[in-house]
Formats: structure tokens, sequence, C-alpha cells
């Protein structure tokens, strides 16, 4: 038996962030970054919460990639102010450190039911909306997904207000970030009807409109519309889960610091390549894997269906490797510049076994050994 379910209610459009003002809490604790805490931004959440009447606290040590040495430091906040609400603003690293932040203080100190509120500043994690969150080791350069229902917010407000000032570079890695989400998904080996519906949605959204919102970051309407494929995408893998590019992307994170949907956004025509088992002799085939019918949907979806279905997946790893160099996303490794080929590919073995260890991965659609997955590393090189 499976099963679906949309736990967060979702506010979206004009004037979602009135949501803030009229919500049923007192007691708020605002997480979010050094960044949007000292900017304008901030006013538009505590502009609706003095509207309310709320009393708010803002915590706003929080860094890229959630390490584990601040979770800890914003337990210790959360306990000494003891919220009813966290409201937590930004991209995936702010969402994620919340998510994990309550769910290690309650465990702590069970006081009472601590709502959160996510809101999102980016539009690629779709986090607002799901039951994962990437906590990073620093020191054993790991970071590890936590999957629990618990940590699935209650509610999330999407308002293209916060996203209007995002640069082209982060518009760019945090909407390949939602094509990768979608794809993995719609792949997956946890696939459903429900799933696949939120997949396809958000894919057909990113095809017209994340070069739009790439190119002018004014387009207010194509902000808007990358925000809900977002959390579309958010939604689909939350039921379905991910896959090897997920697996393989954190640990160029991990290692590198190469930003998350950077990471994904140049494993993905590989892994798509592999999943699909594509090479020379393909088009000799009598069959082909269950996943070469579902990456031809996809390309379908995108306008890019061809004579067959081997070629419909070329052409779909043609066009996401157009749309990396298009929004200035480097097809290698070696083209970052802060790499040398010496150190990376002395990580490239513990890459591979962290990758294949990873959650993610198990719902690949191909199933991988770890020969496999190090050719791919090399191959991005």
């Amino acid at each position: 038996m499976k099963s679906f379910e949309i736990k967060t209610k979702i506010h979206f459009g004009d004037n979602a962030l009135e949501r803030l003002a009229d919500m049923p809490y007192k007691r708020v604790l605002v997480i979010t970054d050094p960044f949007i805490a000292k900017g304008p931004m901030i006013s538009l959440i505590t502009d609706p919460l003095k509207k309310g009447g709320k009393e708010f606290d803002i915590f706003h040590d929080v860094v890229p990639d959630a390490p584990v040495e601040k979770i800890v430091i914003g337990v210790k906040k959360m306990l000494e102010y003891m919220p009813d609400v966290i409201v937590a603003v930004g991209g995936g690293s702010a969402i994620d450190s919340s998510k994990s932040i309550r769910e290690f203080a309650l465990k702590i100190n069970h006081y009472s039911e601590v709502a959160l509120i996510a809101v999102p500043t980016t539009s690629g994690t779709g986090s607002e909306v799901t039951s994962f969150a990437v906590v990073n080791d620093t020191e054993a350069h790991i970071k590890y997904p936590l999957v629990s229902p618990s940590l699935t917010a209650e509610e999330a407000i999407l308002d293209a207000e916060l996203v209007r000032s995002v640069p082209p570079s982060v518009t760019a890695d945090t909407g390949m970030d939602v094509l990768t989400h979608a794809i993995e998904a719609y792949v997956s080996t946890d696939h459903n009807e429900f799933s696949s519906a939120l997949a396809e949605k958000s894919i057909e959204i990113v095809g017209v409109f994340l070069l739009r919102a790439y190119l002018d970051g004014n387009d207010t309407h194509a902000r808007q519309k990358m925000h809900v494929a977002s959390c579309l995408a958010g939604l689909a893998f939350n039921s379905a889960s991910l896959g090897l590019a997920h697996g393989m992307a954190h640990q160029l994170g991990a290692q590198f610091h190469i930003p998350h949907g950077r990471a994904n956004a140049m494993v993905l025509p590989h892994i798509i390549e592999y999943n699909a088992d594509i090479h020379k002799h393909s088009r000799s085939k009598k069959e082909y894997l269950p996943a070469v019918k579902r990456y031809s949907t996809i390309a379908h979806l995108l306008g890019l269906s061809s004579y067959n279905k081997v070629m419909s997946v070329r052409s779909l790893i043609q066009w996401i490797q157009f749309m990396n160099q298009d929004m200035g996303i480097p097809a290698r490794i070696s083209e970052i510049g802060t790499i040398t080929v010496n150190d990376y590919m002395s990580k490239v073995e513990i890459m591979a076994d962290a990758a294949l260890a990873d959650a993610c991965t198990a719902t690949n659609p191909r199933v991988p050994d770890k020969e496999a997955i190090m050719r791919i590393y090399r191959n991005l090189w």
C-alpha cells in the first residue's frame, strides 16, 4: 500500500506575508541568516509581526550547509526563548537549520507543541514542504540527510517579494535544483501518480520561466512561477524521494563547498545518461531501461520530443547542458578554478562510498555500484 499526504498549508500569491500578522501564535522565534537579519528584507517579516502584536526574537547565526555546531547554538537559543512558533526565513540552509533546531530542542525539553512556518527566500530547495533536512558534519566532511514526518513545516509562505533581489547566479543554481528535484522524483523507484503529477507541472514551469527569471530578476511573474515550481518539486520528492544526482551532489558540497544546486546541475546530465544506459549501441536495443520512457516524457514536457526515445533522452541531456551554459554554470569541476586535479581525484573514492550510502541513492532507477559512481565523478572533472 502507498500513501500520499500534504501536511503543510501553503500561502501564496499577493500579500502572502500577511499570514504572519494573522497566525494564531504569540511568541515567535525568527531563524534566519545574518545577511537577511541585517538587511532591508527583514522588515518584510517583522512589519507584519508587529502589526499582529506578536512578541518576537531573531536568531541569525545560520550559515550555509547547516553545520552541526550551529544547530547546537540554535537549540540553546530556542530552549532559552521558548517560542510557540518558529518562522524560518531564508534558503535551504535556514529552513533545514530551523527544522533540526526544533527537532532536537523538543527532544531535550518537550515543553509544548511548537509550530514551524517556513518562508523561503530562494526558489530551489522545496524544503518548506518536505520532511527532509540536511545537516553538515564539517569535521568529517559528510552531509547527513535527516528524514522524519516531524521535520515538516506546518505552514509555508511563498511570496515573490522575497526572491526579487536574488542575484542571477543564485537564481541559476536554485532553479536547476528545482529541475533536479522534479526529474529525480519523476524517475524514482518510489514514484506514484500524485508525485508524478506534481513533478510534471514543476518541470513544465521551469522550462518556461527559469531562464526568464535568470535574465530579468524584476520579472515578478517569472519569480512567482519559479517559487511555485520549487514548492511543487518539494512536494513531489517528499513523496517519491530522489536519486543518485543528489547522492553525488551532497558529497561535492561536503568536500569542496560547491553550492548544492550547482552541484546538482553539473551532475544531472551524467546521471540521466547513466540511468538511461545511453551509448553508441543504444538504438539497436530491443528493450530499454524503464527510466528511458520517463525521461522521454520529460523531454516531451519541455518540447524536446524526437522520433525515438533514445533521441528524446539525448535531447533532454543537451537541453540541460545548454541551460547550464546559458546561465554560467560550469560543465566540469576543472572549470571552477579553486579545486586542483590531485585534490579532486584523491577524494573520488571517498565520495563514491558516501554517495553509495546516501539515503537519496536508494531510490535511483538504476542500482549503481561503486565503480560506476567513481567513473561518473572522474568524467565530471
